[in-house]
């Protein structure tokens, strides 16, 4: 089982990513946000969710 302490980092990480996709760089910050919710779940966190799903309303919004 991988460290539960740095899957909780990497999902964090991914929010704050997801959350500044909002105001700079949606496509690079949206797509960083989907990539580290998917690091995320890899380790086993729920937050990995929220940050994958952030990134993923980023791109549409930016895409479309």
């Amino acid at each position: 089982m991988l460290d539960s302490s740095t899957g909780l980092w990497v999902s964090l990480l991914g929010i704050v990513l997801g959350v500044l996709g909002f105001f700079y760089a949606p496509l690079w910050l949206g797509a960083g946000a989907v990539l580290l919710g998917i690091i995320a779940l890899g380790y086993s966190q729920k937050l990995g969710w929220v940050s994958l799903i952030l990134g993923a309303i980023i791109l549409i919004l930016t895409l479309y």
